[in-house]
């Protein structure tokens, strides 16, 4: 059975659907006000290789990720853009799917966006005042009272007391308790604003996602993920105000993926070790970096660095080498369930264990490769199909093994010129000029390889 490891109960919990056979996912998505980083694909390339797994699984799944398009951030980009709130977001999360889509990550079944839930968000900020769980303070702005949900702190392992030591009020709160945090905030001069039975203002970060979450999926659902980064106090308040509001356990299994570190320090502006999505696809294929976020567990601190990717690089065009060529054939073995597969299904099986997932794909690789020597054409096409299959189970190999392994680049209209130059002096016999060619390739990092069906090439 899978187990996934929970921040809740800080095991590894076996994943049992509330309502069997379907599986209900929250993962909390992007604030559009800048391009993607490199943190942000960890997030897209994890959940997506979950939902694909459990989907192969046979299990039914309702995959949510969020998209947060109000924010101080987001106010102040768009200041400074000289465009509206509207087309900042508009064009940021364009730009954001275009970036998912390019890692292989599929879109989720829902992407709400917290402006287009402004009246659930009301009616759960309605309820928790009702209820005594938050306040409308002296500045307009509405707050939840942290002391009033004991079980606060419970997943982050924090205590009140601890959490007090490093409490702040700004100059322009009104809280009762430093502890508290903010569920609305009331009207500024010149910043969106909606009406609401406690004042006009928008809303505070952490209640658009307990909105947007019972709306999509109710009340209780299985998994909730997100950075590990949002453990403390995003998702801590997200349980505080949504159990408090709705008198339901909120999600049953808490995923939270490690932190991405640049060559050993903290990914940072300021540092100038900031990386976007869109730098890293100018050098390298998407299902590269793809494959470079899925060699390490997805809990484990990921360190970038330039030759971790390129290391990346050559793997993944070794499994395409193994394809290459292969034969379309049926995965399933007449003879019952793969070795290879069950190996892979119980490295996924324990917390979506992809680095020994990963080493499966080689050795399905390894065993094509003996069956090519052997000249076992039917035995290609039955290995071909399983690492094929395993491969979809994780978003890798699915694409045609040649494209991957010649690439793209702007300089492959003249490589290919200088194919076909080369072919056209073989059939002429005129051996010293197809050398003079070869060996322009291979300046290139073009190895060429003449074969029964014609000239095939990949980069080096």
């Amino acid at each position: 059975m899978l187990k996934i490891y929970n921040t809740l109960t800080r095991s590894k919990n076996e994943l049992i659907p509330i309502e069997p056979g379907h599986v209900r996912m929250y993962v909390c998505g992007m604030t559009v006000y800048d391009h993607c980083h490199l943190g942000h694909a960890r997030v897209f390339v994890v959940f997506d290789m979950v939902v694909r797994y459990l989907r192969a699984c046979g299990l039914r799944v309702t995959y949510v990720r969020n998209i947060t398009d109000i924010d101080d951030k987001i106010i102040a980009r768009a200041r400074e853009a000289g465009e509206t709130i509207a087309q900042l977001t508009d064009r940021f999360i364009a730009a954001m799917n275009d970036d998912a889509a390019a890692l292989r990550a599929q879109p989720p079944d829902g992407a709400p966006r917290a402006t287009h839930h402004i009246g659930e968000i009301l009616d759960m900020i309605s309820i928790l005042i009702e209820r005594g769980h938050a306040y409308r303070a002296d500045n307009g702005d509405v707050y939840y009272r942290v002391r009033s949900w004991p079980a606060y702190g419970r997943l982050s392992n924090r205590s009140l007391d601890d959490l007090l030591v490093g409490a702040r009020v700004e100059a322009d709160e009104a809280k009762e308790d430093p502890l508290d945090f903010v569920l609305w905030k009331a009207a500024r001069p010149d910043e969106p604003s909606w009406d609401a039975p406690f004042g006009a203002g928008r809303p505070g970060w952490h209640i658009e996602c307990s909105a947007m979450a019972t709306h999509c999926l109710g009340n209780h659902f299985d998994i909730h993920g997100g950075g590990m980064d949002l453990t403390f106090p995003h998702h801590e308040n997200e349980i505080a105000q949504s159990e408090a509001a709705t008198g339901c356990h909120f999600a049953n299994i808490w995923m939270h993926n490690g932190f991405v570190r640049i060559n050993g320090e903290k990914m940072a502006k300021s540092l100038g070790n900031f990386l976007t999505i869109r730098d890293l696809l100018g050098e390298f294929d998407g299902e590269v970096l793809r494959y470079f976020l899925l060699a390490s567990h997805y809990r484990s601190p990921l360190n970038y660095d330039r030759a971790a990717i390129v290391r990346a690089q050559e793997a993944l065009t070794r499994l395409y080498q193994a394809l290459k060529e292969v034969p379309e054939a049926s995965a399933e073995p007449a003879g019952g369930p793969d070795i290879h597969e069950g190996s892979f299904r119980a490295a996924m099986d324990d917390d979506f264990n992809t680095p020994s997932a990963l080493a499966v794909l080689f050795e399905v690789a390894h065993a094509i490769h003996r069956a090519r020597e052997a000249g076992d054409a039917a035995e290609m096409a039955r290995l071909g199909a399983i690492l094929r299959r395993l491969g979809a189970m994780v978003g890798l190999l699915q694409g045609s093994p040649q494209a991957f392994l010649q690439g793209g680049g702007k300089d492959r209209e003249a490589i290919e010129a200088l194919i076909a130059a080369r072919d056209a002096a073989r059939r002429a016999r005129q051996w010293a000029r197809s050398d003079e060619l070869r060996d322009e390739l291979k300046a290139r990092g073009v190895i060429v390889e003449d074969t029964a069906a014609g000239t095939v090439w990949r980069r080096a």
